[in-house]
């Protein structure tokens, strides 16, 4: 089990000023001291539950989930079809890409902070992910909800990703959308399923 890269600063620091409070707080038997030392030693413990970053694989062909959560919608939209993932608090917040492919763009787009297992949660702010792919060109969108502050990007346009490889994260609790053509796959999850990114295949090629 590892940290995700976004969070092993964060885990340190508070793992490093609870150990600073609790020795000074048994040094001077002072009780304010040692009540927040157990504090930040809780925020540790939740920040290290947060930014866990577990390794996966699967061995099954075809599109993985590149969130792990709930499926909250799976959408036609012209020839493309659309699968969202909604993450609570306590799912691994780390992303992975769906398939094998060419990282074209990354692109930020404003908006609102709507909940994110809300239809109208599409027009979040949000990060989106263009790859070409053995499927032609897919879409991984990482959208904001009322908690999720941060969408975060490992490396820039250009980089060839391996499927299933970790690609950002979002802090704290919100959705991926997976955009794929239409006429390539056959989508085989279905709302309320649980998935996990980069081990659950949410979707097949058609041959």
């Amino acid at each position: 089990m590892w940290f995700a890269r976004p969070g092993r600063g964060w885990i340190l620091g508070s793992l490093l000023l609870a150990l600073i409070l609790a020795s000074g707080g048994a040094y001077a038997r002072s009780l304010p001291l040692l009540v927040g030392a157990l504090a930040l030693a809780a925020v540790t413990v939740f920040l290290g539950a947060f930014f866990r970053d577990p390794e996966r694989r699967s061995l099954r062909p075809g599109v993985l989930a590149a969130a792990d959560g709930r499926i909250l919608s799976v959408t036609e939209e012209g020839d493309r079809i659309r699968v969202a993932t909604f993450m609570n608090i306590s799912n691994v917040h780390v992303n992975r890409v769906p398939l094998p492919g060419r990282l074209i763009s990354v692109e930020d787009r404003g908006g609102p902070k709507r909940p994110a297992f809300s239809p109208a949660a599409a027009g979040n702010s949000q990060k989106r992910y263009l790859l070409e792919t053995p499927l032609g060109p897919v879409e991984v969108i990482q959208i904001t909800g009322l908690l999720a502050r941060r969408c975060i990007s490992y490396h820039p346009p250009g980089r060839n990703y391996q499927r299933g490889e970790r690609f950002g994260m979002i802090a704290f609790g919100s959705r991926v959308d997976v955009v794929l053509p239409r006429a390539r796959v056959h989508v085989h999850c279905r709302v309320g399923d649980m998935v996990r990114a980069g081990e659950t295949v949410i979707a097949e090629e058609v041959p």
